[in-house]
């Protein structure tokens, strides 16, 4: 949790907006977890956030929805994930990385084992998509004594009693879902977002994310005037899904760092 905190406050004080890609743990290929972890960490992601793969993620796109296929056949499981997170930290001890996926896994394997395990990985965050804040009491905080930093997602429809329940639970930032809809959906409504997040900051006093719809640096450099990160997930996914084995860690280096200078732009 520390890190995440940690990298929002030099952000800040360098007056510069964070940007944390998402992709799915497992996908291309296990053994490529890693290498594209540091591959967007030193194209400049500020966090990372490592999808854990399920075989029913229904707030994912067809894009998404085929990585966490893909990764399945490899035989990723969230142990697999959580050890990506070791062997990350082994040479990486700075950026900030957070597991998303879904409840299941993690009731599998059982809260108090999960956020040990994750812990002595070195994961900073957890967001549960299909945890409601009302169901993430116990779970958030049990993270939170681990010194995780518990996520959660906001969507259009909140209602005000549904974001103060958040409010009062994350810690880190808030991942506001730009679009009523799944995980690379088009359309994004850049004046709504803004509407929307003059209404959060009322009551969130954490980070505020905008991620779902954000494919390209215009985009990207349009969100990050109005909220403290953007998160690029379907678009950078894709990328990975048409690249050759041997050019993918470059193709989603340039892809990561034009976004980046787009939003340093800003």
């Amino acid at each position: 949790m520390k890190r995440i905190e940690n990298t929002f406050a030099d952000l800040a004080k360098q007056k510069r907006k964070a940007l944390i890609p998402f992709f799915t743990a497992g996908d291309p290929a296990p053994a490529m977890t890693v290498p594209v972890m540091h591959a967007l960490a030193a194209a400049g992601a500020d966090v990372i956030e490592l999808g854990v793969p399920f075989s029913d993620p229904m707030a994912d796109g067809p894009t998404i929805q085929r990585s966490s296929e893909r990764a399945l056949q490899k035989g990723t499981t969230l142990r697999t994930v959580i050890g990506f997170v070791a062997e990350f930290r082994k040479t990486n001890d700075h950026t900030p990385v957070v597991l998303m996926g879904y409840a299941n896994p993690i009731e599998a394997m059982g809260y108090e084992k999960f956020a040990a395990a994750a812990s002595s990985a070195g994961v900073d965050g957890v967001l549960v998509v299909d945890y409601p804040p009302e169901e993430s009491v116990k779970l958030s905080s049990l993270l939170e004594g681990y010194g995780i930093a518990p996520i959660f997602l906001i969507a259009p429809t909140s209602v005000d009693e549904r974001i103060e329940q958040i409010a009062l639970l994350a810690r880190g930032y808030v991942y506001y879902v730009s679009l009523r809809g799944v995980t690379g959906s088009a359309n994004l409504d850049v004046e709504e977002i803004r509407k929307k997040i003059a209404q959060l900051r009322q009551r969130v006093k954490i980070p505020i994310g905008v991620g779902f719809g954000i494919r390209d640096g215009e985009t990207a450099r349009a969100v990050a005037e109005i909220a403290d990160a953007v998160v690029v997930g379907s678009r950078l996914v894709e990328e990975i899904e048409k690249s050759s084995a041997d050019s993918v860690l470059q193709n989603i280096s340039v892809l990561v760092g034009d976004i980046r200078a787009a939003i340093d732009r800003q």
